[in-house]
């Protein structure tokens, strides 16, 4: 995603990137080393985003919104709040009541976080995204500040009542997403991108 926002142009297409990572902590660009308590044999991984700490894992949905915000007239602030609203619609699909809470970005239910957010503008153009808890284990998260805050609650979609694993989560979250900014959903192939000219300066994705 870095490479294909540094390579885009003026006509490169948006695209929603939706994926499951494996076990992996990461840490913003000016995340703080001593909200990382133990990791343990998961990954650290340093990461160009905005935020803290947070934890990726097997039954975890993360989007990636690639989107030229010039093109589309959308501050950050705005992006930010359009991102969440995705996310708070698609918990309401299955009658999940979530919201936002003012400073800390992300979306909660009953005070617990379901879904983290941490993202980059370059040039203009928007990278990293959400990643929302559905069906995961959560203990890795006692290991870290999540997103910076002892202490803070992290549930899954599952704990109220949301579907088991990704399928039926995935097409409810990209129409989500799509709607907020007014895209046109096309199926296409993962991108083939070169590696970088001299990857010994480039950035973890």
């Amino acid at each position: 995603m870095q490479r294909l926002t540094d390579t885009r142009d003026d006509v490169t297409p948006d695209a929603l990137w939706l994926v499951e990572h494996d076990p992996v902590f990461t840490l913003g660009q000016a995340g703080r080393r001593a909200h990382v308590l133990d990791v343990g044999d998961v990954p650290l991984l340093h990461v160009d985003r905005g935020g803290q700490v947070t934890y990726h894992g097997p039954g975890q949905l993360v989007a990636y919104p690639l989107l030229d915000l010039r093109r589309l007239r959308i501050g950050v602030r705005d992006y930010v709040h359009r991102i969440e609203q995705a996310v708070i619609e698609t918990l309401a699909h299955w009658n999940i009541a979530a919201a936002r809470r003012a400073g800390a970005p992300g979306v909660y239910v009953d005070d617990a976080k379901v879904a983290a957010l941490g993202i980059r503008v370059r040039r203009g153009c928007a990278f990293h995204g959400v990643a929302l808890n559905v069906d995961m284990d959560l203990a890795p998260f006692g290991r870290i500040d999540p997103c910076g805050y002892a202490g803070l609650r992290v549930a899954s979609m599952l704990d109220f009542g949301g579907p088991p694993g990704l399928a039926a989560v995935k097409p409810v979250l990209l129409e989500a997403l799509a709607a907020q900014f007014a895209l046109t959903l096309l199926p296409v192939p993962p991108p083939r991108l070169a590696p970088p000219a001299d990857a010994s300066t480039s950035h973890a994705a």
